[in-house]
């Protein structure tokens, strides 16, 4: 299979002239006093469907032949990789179909249905519909569209590379998400192209880190088990095409918490005012657990904004308690009359907002003639919520973290 180059990701980038959007670079002056240089954002969660994804679909399949079209093309996905699949196949005229895992989130599901797709949930995971939609082209004769694996994927990906040199043509590190390899890949295909000495960074979920110990052993290793809520780049194995072109291309691979996706997804939305998915706020993590380890100006590509809300205000939550902005704290108080306002009367002066109370009387932990006191409070940070706390406890109020 052809390597991926400059060359093929600019012809690609005609390909795609005219279908996707350039998207806009934000520039992020919160996070630029402690990196000490430029930060800036490049908003692919900005893109049409949502995501990147469209730009390496329409390249694929735009080089099909018409026969092949005419079989149509198939996709499995949980989300982003489908909408974009769906879309290119609209505007090329070929039927698409796409497995997605049963528990998918409705969103997508009904943006993938809304491109034209025939959607089918199959399964419990990504496998479970990869299967499925492997199975339906070896019976219906239509085209399977990776993910990512692909060189016309890797070059339609790498589209994102050239536009950031256009837009910021002094940047010096490039921080990009990455699952299977396919967006770091074409990125660091177009940007080493024209720069070596630019750097480009993977960044995975810790949770879900298949490129260290694969780059470890010399070949595409899979993961075991995988734990995180960036779903987006939640891969199990790199790619064998991916594989060799970010061994060769990309400088570092990175891994992120799930506390600093968290954290990082809550800044996009306050301080950028951009709705961004867990997978798509990696580089925003990355910058933010060490922000004087990467060289400036700085380029963090935000690669989807695709969320289910329900997810975003599950996230919304971890994000304030791994900033320290939402403390859940136990007290055992004395069982006297006035001891729940007395608590109260000090958060209140503290300056936390109580969100709520609950007061109990049975519990293992508490000694005769003592209340159980669970308060929720949102706090200005991580100093304090520790003063918070430290203060309940020169009071007499016993704190348990839960």
């Amino acid at each position: 299979m052809p390597r991926v180059g400059l060359e093929e990701v600019r012809a690609a980038r005609v390909l795609l002239d005219g279908v996707v959007r350039r998207t806009p670079m934000e520039q992020c002056r919160v996070l630029e006093a402690e990196v000490g240089a430029p930060v800036y954002f490049k908003c692919e969660n900005l893109q049409r469907t949502g995501s990147f994804k469209l730009r390496g679909a329409y390249v694929r399949i735009s080089r099909l032949t018409a026969e092949q079209r005419s079989y149509g093309v198939v996709a499995a996905s949980a989300g982003n990789h489908a909408q974009g699949v769906a879309l290119a196949a609209r505007m090329l005229g070929a039927a698409s179909t796409v497995f997605m895992p049963s528990g998918a989130p409705l969103p997508k599901v009904a943006a993938t249905a809304s491109y034209g797709a025939e959607v089918h949930l199959v399964g419990e995971t990504i496998r479970d519909a990869l299967d499925a939609a492997v199975e339906h082209a070896t019976s219906t004769g239509a085209v399977f569209i990776h993910p990512f694996d692909h060189p016309d994927i890797i070059a339609g990906q790498g589209s994102v590379g050239l536009e950031i040199l256009e837009q910021r043509p002094d940047v010096r590190t490039v921080l990009v998400c990455t699952g299977g390899g396919g967006l770091v890949a074409g990125i660091g295909a177009a940007i080493k192209g024209v720069d070596p000495t630019i750097r480009v960074v993977g960044v995975q979920a810790a949770g879900a880190a298949a490129f260290p110990p694969s780059l470890a052993a010399g070949r595409p290793l899979r993961l075991a088990t995988m734990s995180t809520m960036a779903d987006g780049i939640a891969v199990p194995q790199p790619g064998n095409v991916t594989f060799d072109l970010v061994r060769d291309l990309v400088d570092e691979i990175v891994t992120v918490s799930e506390e600093a996706l968290s954290r990082a997804l809550l800044l996009c939305l306050e301080r950028a005012k951009l709705v961004v998915e867990p997978a798509g706020a990696a580089g925003v993590a990355a910058l933010m657990e060490e922000p004087q380890r990467y060289a400036g100006p700085v380029v963090a590509v935000l690669s989807g904004g695709n969320i289910d809300p329900l997810l975003l205000l599950r996230v919304m939550q971890h994000g304030l308690v791994a900033a320290g902005r939402y403390l859940s704290l136990r007290l055992r108080v004395p069982d006297r009359p006035g001891s729940l306002a007395s608590i109260l009367d000090l958060v209140a002066e503290l300056g936390a907002n109580v969100l709520d109370v609950e007061h109990s009387r049975t519990g293992g932990q508490l000694h005769l003639g003592e209340v159980l006191v669970a308060l929720s409070l949102e706090t200005r940070g991580q100093e304090h919520s520790e003063r918070v706390v430290g203060q309940l406890h020169d009071a007499g109020f016993v704190a348990m973290m839960p």
